[in-house]
């Protein structure tokens, strides 16, 4: 019940997909531009070195050489060639360290903020679809914005280094327990429970905050007094915890293979429709275990579960 009425929200609120596209396309534009910049003012030396040059120019050599069928002469002496490139390209690493340093903690920091900043617009379009759900209303998502953006802030201040240290974590974990299963377990079954893993993670990251921007939001309250409710939220916990587990399956599904059957252009709509099904989710799942109606469409109301025309209320 609570998935279906998430559904019927999503495309009810289909519209934010393509505002959240507008939005992401602005900052990524924005933040790609500053990334190069960093990059390039960074690694100019270890990007334009001869060493690095010289690993192209084997590399390139070696494939002509299979492309005309001379790879056995070639590779004669290749394998010392290329090693030796490789020991002068690692010299030029070791020697250029502070600035290989200080471009990954520049483009660690542009990553966060433009976290940041996308999500300012996740949450002004999680207050319009509140304000659907609650009010049957539709808000414009510049004032939206603006109305929320000191919350927001301030939820984005605290969600975002949380949900960064939990996914490298999540990563980390799984990949030391890819290579460690990969020891006895076959190679596609190794990937397949790596990559569970993952998403059971993601689901138990979801599941613990999703009551967290609905209580700012729809319940009023305060950052810190929100994120301690939604932590300590043991209500229907088996149920939203599965909920988003074959939320994210789907999602998973749906942009990989709108990924690969429009050679990528799906994606354009599938990502942002990604993070309003998620928000449809959480704002669901609060409703419902607070026991509070609100609107599925125009017509109809839900609450705990059961669904009367409105018109009949």
């Amino acid at each position: 019940m609570r998935f279906r009425n998430s559904v019927h929200i999503l495309i009810d609120n289909f519209v934010n997909v393509y505002k959240l596209l507008l939005y992401r396309l602005v900052t990524s534009c924005i933040f790609f531009s500053l990334l190069y910049v960093v990059l390039d003012l960074g690694l100019y030396s270890i990007i334009h070195s001869t060493e690095l040059g010289e690993i192209f120019r084997l590399i390139g050599e070696f494939f002509r050489a299979i492309a005309t069928g001379n790879s056995d002469q070639y590779l004669q002496g290749f394998q010392d060639l290329f090693a030796e490139a490789v020991k002068n390209f690692g010299r030029l690493l070791l020697a250029n360290i502070g600035s290989i340093v200080g471009s990954v903690i520049g483009a660690a920091l542009l990553y966060l903020i433009s976290r940041f900043a996308n999500g300012l617009a996740v949450f002004a379009v999680g207050s319009a679809l509140n304000d659907r759900m609650n009010l049957c209303a539709r808000t414009p998502f510049a004032s939206a914005y603006f109305k929320n953006v000191g919350r927001a802030a301030l939820y984005q201040v605290i969600y975002v280094p949380l949900a960064f240290l939990y996914d490298l974590i999540s990563l980390l974990i799984c990949w030391f327990f890819f290579f460690y299963a990969l020891s006895f377990l076959p190679l596609v079954l190794t990937i397949s429970l790596a990559v569970t893993g993952v998403i059971a993670l993601q689901a138990l990251k979801f599941t613990l905050a999703s009551g967290w921007m609905p209580a700012i939001i729809a319940g009023e309250k305060r950052v810190l007094a929100a994120f301690k409710e939604s932590l300590t939220n043991g209500r229907s916990f088996g149920r939203r915890y599965s909920c988003f587990l074959a939320e994210i399956y789907i999602i998973v599904i749906v942009n990989v293979l709108g990924a690969l059957c429009t050679l990528g252009s799906a994606l354009l709509l599938t990502v942002p429709m990604t993070f309003l099904s998620l928000l449809a989710m959480q704002f669901v799942h609060y409703y419902e275990d607070n026991g509070k109606k609100y609107f599925i469409s125009f017509r109809k109301i839900a609450h705990s579960g059961e669904e009367a025309e409105a018109a009949g209320k």
